[in-house]
């Protein structure tokens, strides 16, 4: 076997390869050995080290690595073979190791029932311990890839990955619609729980980046779950209900069955009676009616007074302007997600804090509305008695809201109304 004089290391292709081992060992004294910039050469002569190196060109002799003359008795001078390993260390940060975990099922706080999540991301990694990352992740392999890396600690991976992203949700209480806006604090988290693994390796975590988390679609649990968040969906923009949904599908399908057999009035018949069935006795109430025609309240301007009993079969129910659910007309606020209920005061539809009009009829609310400065019931316009406490309304106030004003002013100053 010749003797090598000359050692070094050029990778040829796009692959990364975190270290290379060369493959002769039959080296001599006076061997030059050449470093490129971004590598480290570590020389290992029987099990030991022998001598560390940086990027430039160095020779290999007995004054820089003392530890030959003990291993094999080299006297100085003369080109005196023996057998070493050098390993080249490949020092470059890679930010492109793709990562993905599935199967992390949790029990979403926003749809109150359990979902399979999947996450991808990348991070990168730098070599910051040569000699650790050989003796406890090479061993007797020639060389050391990304692909070696990912497919040998995937499952220590996976676990901790999956693990720390779960505790992050559970413990913040995030649900899948607002995941994404977490998904920086959830990188951060993650990123210091494996900081520690990697670093018992060799490796520093240079970065962590999660690109995305969101329903598992390649499961039938998860398109089953993607297919009711789009119903869903539909139905709020739509607004709709389920059931009016049901109804309105039977009824079309009624339709269409008896249009086959040319008998579209006599199908007709039958769907509106389907309708009828399912919406209460007229098609103007219940089931079938818009899910933004609420009820209306006799005493407008007044408030509800108090129940002993306020959810009754005879209550009237809203539907919440902020999540959708169903409340009775004489709760003050959504018992499902808090917001406060703002009753139209013609057909007691929710409307939102900042709408000008009501979703259902239209009336206009904040602009022709007026409060009692006594107990603050809203009050119709121009009225001098309140509906609710029975104060008699100053004359000299604004009648829209009860700013005092001077007999010489024309207008309110803080509302523009005109007196």
């Amino acid at each position: 076997m010749a003797i090598i004089d000359l050692v070094s290391w050029s990778p040829q292709d796009n692959e990364t390869i975190f270290a290379y081992k060369y493959p002769e060992t039959n080296l001599s004294t006076y061997t030059q050995l050449i470093v490129q910039e971004s590598q480290e050469a570590i020389l290992f002569s029987k099990g030991q080290i022998a001598g560390k190196f940086g990027p430039g060109k160095h020779t290999l002799n007995t004054e820089n690595l003392p530890i030959l003359r003990s291993l094999f008795g080299l006297p100085f001078g003369g080109k005196n073979p023996f057998t070493a390993e050098v390993w080249f260390i490949n020092k470059i940060q890679p930010y492109n190791i793709e990562w993905e975990i599935d199967r992390m099922d949790i029990h979403d706080v926003d749809y109150n029932t359990g979902i399979p999540l999947v996450a991808r991301g990348r991070y990168g990694l730098k070599i910051v311990d040569a000699e650790k990352f050989l003796i406890k992740i090479v061993g007797t392999k020639n060389s050391f890839s990304q692909v070696d890396l990912t497919d040998q600690f995937f499952g220590e991976f996976s676990t901790k990955t999956k693990s720390s992203i779960l505790q992050f949700m559970i413990t913040n209480k995030i649900g899948l619609k607002q995941i994404s806006a977490f998904l920086d604090s959830i990188s951060e988290h993650l990123k210091s729980a494996m900081m520690p693994f990697w670093g018992n390796l060799g490796f520093d975590l240079s970065a962590f980046y999660i690109s995305s988390i969101e329903v598992d679609s390649s499961n039938e649990a998860g398109r089953r779950v993607l297919d009711a968040i789009s119903r869903q969906s539909a139905q709020a923009i739509g607004g709709y209900s389920w059931q009016q949904e049901q109804a309105f599908g039977m009824a079309n399908n009624a339709i269409d069955n008896f249009s086959n057999n040319n008998s579209g009035i006599l199908g007709a018949v039958i769907a509106s009676n389907m309708m009828n069935g399912l919406g209460g006795a007229a098609l103007g109430g219940g089931l079938l009616q818009p899910q933004h025609n609420q009820p209306s309240f006799q005493n407008q301007g007044a408030q509800v007074p108090p129940q002993n009993n306020p959810i009754q079969s005879d209550v009237k129910e809203v539907f919440c302007s902020n999540c959708s659910k169903k409340f009775p007309c004489t709760h003050s606020f959504c018992p499902h997600c808090g917001d406060s209920y703002d009753a139209c005061p013609k057909c007691g539809t929710d409307n939102d804090k900042t709408a000008k009009r009501c979703v259902s009829c239209g009336t206009q609310l904040k602009s022709e509305s007026t409060i009692c400065y006594s107990c603050h019931s809203p009050m119709n316009p121009g009225v001098l008695f309140c509906g609710n406490c029975g104060k008699q309304q100053n004359e000299n106030c604004c009648t829209r809201c009860n700013t005092a004003l001077s007999t010489s002013v024309k207008f309110c100053p803080k509302c523009g109304q005109k007196r």
